[in-house]
């Protein structure tokens, strides 16, 4: 099963796409991991594009374009996958077409633009181990340090309230259209709700047994 997963940022995509995965036996290509990746190492795509998320922004298609195309090109995809994060505008999904890749099915995952903005910003990261917290959900025990291993929390960029905002509007006006454009294998999920109950909600969805 090909199937692509959207959703604003935030919603739980990547973790969803993660438990999916495990459970169906077919691998997440996330574009986002892949560009931190190349952020994180410091690549000339990688500071090309530091430069748009640091502000919101999206990434040009034909870079985008390309990483998907040449990551389901692999061995692990031929028996399905999970597209998280592309695509994530109608350009890239007439891409993707024009690639004669076939979609199975659309999760969107549903949540208020409000529940975003607190979950986001209220999180915290560990720049030393990586550990996350939340300051309302998942406070850490040390307070402003990390309970793992004791350095200053910090704010990821485009978790500051301002980057989320455009990040939302960048969503509502540029990929939201893609659930009109898909509209015969959309299934929409409420993503506001504990982990577990979303999981299952996705498998009655797409008519799969993990």
């Amino acid at each position: 099963m090909n199937i692509i997963f959207l959703g604003a940022p935030g919603a739980g995509k990547g973790t969803q796409a993660e438990r999916i995965s495990a459970l169906l036996g077919i691998p997440t290509v996330s574009t986002g991991a892949m560009i931190r990746e190349a952020i994180k190492n410091g690549t000339e795509m990688g500071r090309e594009a530091a430069a748009y998320t640091e502000r919101g922004a999206l990434l040009p298609d034909e870079v985008v374009n390309g990483i998907v195309k040449e990551r389901l090109a692999e061995e692990d995809c031929k028996n399905g996958w999970i597209l998280d994060g592309f695509p994530r505008t109608l350009p890239q999904a007439e891409a993707l077409k024009a690639m004669q890749i076939r979609v199975d099915a659309v999760v969107s995952l549903e949540i208020a633009d409000e529940t975003i903005v607190d979950r986001m910003t209220g999180r915290r990261v560990c720049p030393a181990c990586g550990e996350t917290y939340h300051v309302k959900s998942n406070p850490s025990p040390a307070g402003e340090n990390c309970a793992k291993c004791g350095a200053p929390l910090t704010v990821r960029k485009d978790d500051a309230p301002e980057v989320v905002l455009s990040r939302l509007k960048v969503y509502h006006e540029q990929s939201e259209p893609l659930k009109a454009y898909y509209k015969e294998k959309v299934v929409t999920v409420n993503a506001d709700a504990p982990l577990d109950r979303i999981t299952d909600e996705i498998l009655r969805a797409l008519g799969a047994k993990a």
